[in-house]
């Protein structure tokens, strides 16, 4: 094979000729297997995501979570595939959105992405391409127990085009608005967190209540804290390659990232613990896995600019500030059955602002070539100013562009948003899997045949014998 040409001969129709260059030569293997083997991590995010919202809902709608996130990796992507890379990180994109020059992968191999010059296209598209597809399977928690199944697909290909990929490309193309502006975002805060937080909100609003909210109905106890703990194993595992990988090499500001991911999430858990035990006097198992998401979230956006030190600070602001925010669906009066506004959308507002302030230029140093100005810490007192405008476009664009298109969808034919309330005492798992998480619940058929649901309580229907009230309103607090 030829010695290799200048970078820019490398445009050809699809991102370099193998056939005539060893394209390989541009780039470092060490970086290649970090990123690879990061990608492997973030994917794995995804079903855990699914095992952690299905361990809080009820069991009868469990199996739909964790199907929902299976479908967020998958229908992400296609649409990664069709044109959401392309909108995202085209090399000639605008301020505020990519173009269509990359549509179905083409031109996607061996060209210096536009949002990391050391790693191509292709390793960069797929690497990225994990990141899109945990977003909505964030957001789309928010439709547990009452949503449809159908507009869930539909909302999450849609969304993904019109909300994450706009963002994305704010933030990380090289020619995007907020990372000329000099917004530091290092993993997602804003993209990932705050788009996919805000989002389930707007969700929420435009779903409405789950039947007997307010009520002793849904006064339950997540009903298996084991995929809870599972969920969050694979997510703090997956995290590493989330905020390490973000570094884009294998280099020392991957290890700082990878240091100061852990010590949030540590710290973030102990934080929520503590703040539940005042309350409770119990060591809540779920509290210290919701506090350890939180401070995997709130460090993300500053994952790569912050000293350890900081990152303790952010872990415990994170959880502190995402447990009380759990409180804010009461004020509002909206019914985010999972709390992921106040984990993502509040976790990722409080790191993108404490990035803000312990922003460290050293830090971002550590791969060799990265130079900001830094934050406050670096008496850089403009970036703060930079992140607001950064997280409040974000926030705003992803609640707004949501409830619009929600609101479409709900008056197209076959995508009402909803299930009848019929449907929601049965079960997201019966009516639309007709199968279920636990075979525990078929056996409750087998022991009670002739069981009817009034009231979203099986009534047995026995001449010879009647079923007191409160026996069966154990029966049911058992089962739900």
């Amino acid at each position: 094979m030829s010695s290799l040409p200048d970078i820019t001969e490398f445009t050809g129709s699809n991102g370099g000729d193998s056939m005539q260059y060893n394209l390989n030569a541009l780039y470092d293997k060490a970086d290649f297997a970090w990123i690879l083997t990061s990608t492997a991590l973030v994917w794995l995010m995804v079903p855990g995501v699914g095992f952690f919202y299905s361990g809080l809902a009820r069991r009868k709608s469990a199996l739909s979570l964790i199907w929902l996130s299976l479908m967020s990796l998958a229908v992400v992507s296609f649409q990664w595939f069709f044109w959401g890379y392309s909108l995202t990180f085209a090399h000639d994109g605008s301020a505020f959105m990519g173009n269509l020059s990359m549509f179905a992968m083409r031109n996607t191999l061996a060209l210096p992405s536009s949002g990391a010059s050391g790693l191509p296209d292709l390793l960069y598209a797929v690497y990225q391409l994990m990141f899109a597809a945990i977003t909505p399977a964030l957001a789309i928690g928010a439709a547990a127990e009452r949503g449809r199944l159908l507009p869930c697909i539909v909302f999450i290909f849609c969304w993904t085009t019109l909300v994450y990929d706009p963002i994305a490309c704010w933030t990380w193309n090289s020619n995007g608005w907020i990372f000329t502006l000099g917004g530091l975002d290092f993993a997602g805060g804003t993209p990932v967190h705050i788009s996919s937080g805000m989002a389930a909100l707007a969700y929420s609003v435009m779903l409405g209540k789950r039947r007997g909210h307010g009520t002793r109905e849904l006064n339950y106890r997540p009903h298996n804290v084991t995929h809870v703990v599972l969920g969050t194993v694979f997510l703090w595992f997956g995290w590493f390659g989330f905020n390490g990988g973000s570094a884009l090499g294998a280099n020392l500001r991957a290890v700082m990232a990878c240091v100061v991911t852990n010590l949030a999430a540590a710290t973030g858990g102990l934080t929520w613990m503590l703040w539940d035990y005042r309350l409770e006097r119990k060591w809540s198992v779920v509290g210290f896995c919701s506090g350890a998401v939180s401070g995997l979230v709130a460090i993300t956006p500053a994952s790569g600019f912050v000293q350890p030190w900081a990152a303790f600070v952010i872990g415990v602001c994170g959880g502190t500030a995402c447990n009380w925010a759990t409180k804010l669906k009461y004020w509002i009066r909206v019914d985010d059955a999972l709390d992921i506004f106040a984990s993502h959308a509040v976790g990722g507002i409080v790191g993108g602002i404490l990035t803000g302030l312990f922003a460290s230029s050293s830090v971002a140093a550590l791969d060799g070539a990265s130079q900001i100005p830094g934050g406050w810490i670096d008496h850089h007192y403009i970036q703060l100013g930079y992140q607001l405008a950064g997280i409040c476009a974000g926030a705003a664009w992803s609640f707004t562009v949501s409830c619009i298109l929600l609101a479409i969808m709900n008056f197209i034919p076959g995508l009402s948003l909803r299930v009848t309330e019929d449907e929601e005492i049965r079960g997201i798992d019966e009516v639309e899997h007709g199968e279920f998480a636990f075979d525990w619940v078929e056996k409750e058929r087998d022991f009670y045949p002739d069981s009817t649901v009034i009231a979203g309580k099986p009534v047995v229907q026995d001449t010879t014998h009647s079923v007191s009230e409160s026996a069966s309103e154990k029966r049911v607090a058992d089962m739900a």
